[in-house]
């Protein structure tokens, strides 16, 4: 256990514990410490009190002193010189055509050191800026690229709910906030509603959300059974912040009433409760919407039109392995197939004829003379042959 003071650098700021080595401020005093970045002026935030070792980063820092009037001042003038600065830094931006912007200045409260905060969306290459600036203020200078969250606790600004936003008022640390807390709160997913100003989620989800857990905890899921003091039923809603649960359930005349009861009121069932009677789905009468319209008309159609689409139905034609080339799985089909070993007939080779009425006029007139050869009865013990192959014979005489 030591005995430790609160000091507070920045407004809504983190704060650090020091040793007050027989100086005893008191809460809203200004007192002058010693820090890693040298000598700081900073306000009380926290009278003497005794905390554990492990909240204590060593080595423990000792309070210098009480703030004077001096002091006060020359803090006043480094706040102007920090505006100056702010100025300067943007100007030399804007020369040097750096992609981040400049969200404030800091000077050490020795002047040693002067400190630039700045956003980017990415790594940014700021040698020649630094050294621009070095040789305008002639001190150290540093260059600290920080976070959107940091950022809107730097700037302020007003929230959702018409104050001013949690981290530039009170909030010391950012607490990790999660999608799952907006889910288990019932709040709308829209990011616009559950944003803040810095387009992360709103830090005051985490305030509720231990109550959301423990009131969750107690009861079973939304469309489970549970059992209340008219019967089982199903749960539809529950309200953490009323710790009410609304359940609907089976009243006499085989309907189904929605009951809202309070969370001390109902039980989870047990082994030896029945289980909720639940409302029957109704007939889904129209096709679901991306449904095939052959779905829909199998789902209509008897078993001979299942039969029939079977029959229909075309298969894939086979694909040839892949360790064999096309060239090779045709032959091995030629191979299989004894119609395709067997000599292909010769093609029948037509004269080709031309366009036009004059070849129009030969089309009909060869057409007409083979009607007349296939309507002329054959004479007797002649063999059975077609009009083509009498009309071939014919030309070869």
């Amino acid at each position: 256990m030591a005995t430790v003071i609160g000091v507070r650098f920045k407004k809504a700021g983190k704060v650090y514990y020091f040793d007050p080595d027989g100086i005893w401020p008191r809460p809203g005093d200004n007192v002058i410490v010693e820090t890693a970045r040298g000598v700081e002026i900073g306000e009380v935030v926290t009278g003497s009190r005794s905390v554990n070792d492990a909240q204590i980063v060593t080595p423990l820092k000792k309070v210098v002193r009480i703030a004077n009037e001096e002091d006060v001042r020359r803090a006043e003038a480094n706040e102007q010189r920090e505006r100056e600065a702010f100025a300067i830094c943007q100007e030399r931006i804007a020369k040097h055509k750096l992609d981040m912007k400049l969200v404030s200045v800091e000077f050490t409260f020795d002047n040693n050191k002067i400190i630039f905060y700045f956003t980017a969306n990415g790594r940014v290459d700021f040698r020649d800026l630094v050294k621009d600036l070095a040789s305008v203020f002639k001190i150290r200078i540093e260059l600290r690229q920080i976070g959107v969250r940091d950022e809107a606790k730097m700037l302020g600004g007003l929230g959702a709910c018409g104050r001013q936003i949690c981290c530039g008022a009170f909030l010391g640390e950012f607490q990790p906030v999660s999608i799952k807390m907006a889910k288990e709160q019932n709040l709308s997913l829209n990011p616009t509603k559950i944003s803040g100003q810095c387009g992360r989620l709103m830090c005051c989800l985490k305030y509720e959300q231990d109550n959301y857990e423990q009131v969750l905890k107690r009861l079973p899921r939304v469309g489970k059974d549970i059992v209340t003091p008219d019967g089982v039923g199903v749960i539809t809603e529950i309200n953490c912040i009323k710790e009410r649960v609304k359940v609907r359930i089976r009243v006499d005349d085989d309907t189904f009433d929605v009951r809202e009861y309070a969370i001390d009121e109902v039980r989870r069932p047990g082994p030896d409760d029945a289980a909720a009677v639940r409302e029957q789905p109704r007939a889904d009468k129209k096709p679901r919407r991306g449904r095939p319209q052959a779905e829909a008309a199998e789902a209509e159609a008897g078993e001979d039109d299942k039969d029939d689409k079977d029959r229909k139905k075309r298969y894939p034609r086979q694909k040839a392995p892949k360790n064999l080339s096309t060239d090779q799985f045709l032959e091995m089909m030629k191979d299989d197939d004894p119609a395709a070993q067997a000599p292909a007939p010769a093609k029948e080779h037509r004269r080709r004829r031309g366009r036009g009425p004059k070849a129009a006029e030969e089309r009909r007139e060869s057409a007409a003379d083979d009607t007349r050869r296939a309507q002329t009865p054959a004479p007797e013990g002649a063999p059975a042959e077609s009009a083509r192959g009498s009309d071939e014979k014919s030309q070869e005489n």
